[in-house]
């Protein structure tokens, strides 16, 4: 599961005990599912209060986005809450877990001289185009963008227009 707020919150994840990523991977608060987790929002409740010491109240939730593959074959499961203004919130990051947090304002990540895209294409000729945000702290790709994308779709529908197309998953067959 996975978490996130409305306007582009984020961090950067410390490396474990594999030795570090070229390009540190960055992340909303998430993680495997416990089995003392009810579901994909209990997950993503401990894990934002476990990662950036957060309480967030399950009243909070909006609800859940649809569920996305992850680069190794997981499903993840990005849950949005409302976390209230941002001034008033204390983060106290797990060191361990966590190397750095940021947010990006919803204003910015609507400019278009923020938005942009990258295409990649696999080994069988299979092409696909993945949102990239610039101009921040840092740049936000990946799964983190795919989750910033889907969440600005909903938030501001007449003011966000995706600029990529994710296909949808094959039903088993």
């Amino acid at each position: 599961a996975t978490s996130g707020t409305g306007g582009g919150s984020g961090h950067r994840d410390r490396a474990g005990p594999d030795p570090p990523l070229p390009d540190p991977s960055l992340s909303f608060p998430g993680g495997r599912r416990d089995p003392a987790d009810g579901d994909a929002v209990a997950t993503a409740l401990r894990e934002t209060r476990e990662e950036l010491g957060v309480a967030v109240a399950a009243t909070s939730v909006w609800g859940q986005l649809r569920t996305l593959p992850d680069r190794h074959g997981m499903t993840v499961t990005p849950v949005v809450a409302n976390l209230g203004p941002l001034e008033a919130l204390t983060l106290n990051p797990n060191p361990d877990e966590v190397e750095e947090v940021f947010t990006l304002p919803l204003a910015h990540l609507l400019r278009e001289e923020n938005q942009g895209y990258t295409h990649f294409r696999t080994a069988s000729g299979y092409g696909y185009t993945l949102p990239v945000f610039l101009n921040g702290p840092h740049k936000v790709w990946g799964l983190t963008a795919i989750v910033t994308e889907l969440t600005l779709e909903l938030l501001v529908p007449g003011r966000y227009r995706r600029k990529t197309h994710v296909p949808p998953r094959k039903a088993p067959g």
